[in-house]
């Protein structure tokens, strides 16, 4: 595994929303869901237009040189794309972090996520390495979860439940899509569902935003959410109550 290529579209020094604190943010390239509302389409493929290739040791080396920067709270984040489907690069950079005690936050989709052999033991390697994982639930109903991204939301669920099962961290975010993912009796079953998840330190409702159609554009690949807004503060209000996501639930008490 040491000897592992990781291909990265993008690395961040700085970020500061992808987990507590200061965030070295490494993005990682190819995504098999085709989400709708997707601003970063320049990921789906596995190779990508400038891909960056590092090994785990290389990558470490390059994020050890910020950390300074993240003081007591910050760390690094690998998301995507999505990064499950690294899951080996992931597993041993994020290894070599835990070597010197870094704070490990993985953002999924949870979309590779099986309990089929040989993935789900690197699912479990993964999870002694991870202090959080964010994990993105597009939608609560299949049907239109399959309709919004091209794929079941089945197994994200399940990877839900095993990581609350298994007593890792979660931060949940949900993309508040008006006419799409703002239904309020889907609001409240997601709800619902999050309440029946242990670790749950945080929930965030992340306001739908167009920023990416001219990734899209300059792709040749069609926006079909073209004339659609943002959510309304009225929408966004429901969807915080529904989803009840005021607390922190003890994250920063442990980990800050």
């Amino acid at each position: 595994m040491k000897d592992v290529t990781g291909i990265i579209n993008s690395v961040e020094s700085f970020g500061s929303v992808d987990g507590p604190g200061v965030r070295y943010m490494l993005f990682m390239q190819g995504c098999a869901m085709r989400c709708r509302y997707c601003h970063n389409p320049e990921t789906w493929s596995m190779d990508g237009s400038k891909p960056l290739r590092m090994t785990p040791g290389e990558a470490f080396a390059n994020a050890k040189r910020y950390r300074a920067y993240w003081r007591k709270g910050g760390g690094v984040t690998i998301s995507g794309g999505e990064a499950m489907l690294q899951i080996d690069f992931v597993t041993e950079f994020f290894r070599l972090c835990k070597t010197e005690d870094i704070n490990t936050a993985l953002d999924t989709s949870g979309n590779p996520f099986t309990y089929d052999e040989p993935y789900f033991s690197k699912v479990r390697a993964l999870c002694d390495v991870t202090d959080l994982f964010i994990l993105d639930i597009k939608h609560i109903d299949d049907a239109k979860h399959t309709a919004l991204t091209g794929h079941t939301n089945s197994n994200i669920l399940e990877m839900a439940r095993f990581l609350s099962d298994n007593g890792n961290h979660m931060w949940i975010r949900h993309v508040l899509v008006p006419g799409l993912t703002t239904d309020g009796d889907d609001l409240k079953r997601l709800g619902e569902f999050i309440s029946t998840l242990r670790n749950v330190d945080r929930v965030e409702v992340l306001p739908y935003h167009s920023l990416g159609i001219a990734k899209w554009d300059k792709l040749g690949l069609e926006y079909t959410l073209r004339d659609t807004k943002g959510p309304s503060q009225e929408q966004l209000d429901t969807a915080n109550r529904l989803l009840r996501t005021s607390e922190y639930n003890g994250y920063k008490k442990e980990y800050l």
